[in-house]
């Protein structure tokens, strides 16, 4: 067991937004201490049926502030983003500071909207390399 967090973001493995957004993450947090896993994978569905969570609803990401702990929290939809722009540290942490005085209820409405539209505006993903090969052992499948 690492005494270290091990924070993982799940994310929808089809949508064309969300990887792009796994991938400028992945390319952003310097320090490396982010994971991903899409939520159709092993990682994913594992957690999200150990939580009693919808197995097949992919709307929402989820921030599990440590993946080694079972008693761990997590964060869903902009709670959820938010906790992961802190955890790239940097201005990205500054960022999500701010972005939190903006009441939830309200944040969460823009999400879901664009969560409702992302496949019509950002289509499928397409799977193409990594540009850094290093990246892969931070995607848990």
């Amino acid at each position: 067991m690492s005494t270290t967090p091990k924070p993982v973001l799940l994310y929808d493995g089809e949508c064309g937004l969300c990887n792009a957004l796994m991938r400028f993450m992945l390319k952003h947090d310097r320090r490396g201490v982010l994971y991903f896993a899409p939520l159709q994978g092993h990682t994913g569905q594992a957690f999200l049926r150990s939580r009693g969570m919808n197995t097949e609803d992919f709307d929402s990401l989820v921030l599990i502030e440590d993946a080694d702990r079972a008693d761990t929290a997590c964060f869903l939809r902009t709670a959820g983003a938010l906790r992961a722009m802190a955890e790239m540290g940097g201005g990205w942490r500054r960022l999500a500071r701010v972005l939190e005085r903006v009441p939830a209820g309200w944040r969460d409405a823009v999400y879901k909207v664009v969560a409702r539209t992302r496949y019509r505006v950002f289509g499928r993903y397409r799977p193409t390399p990594l540009p850094d090969p290093a990246w892969a052992r931070r995607i848990l499948h």
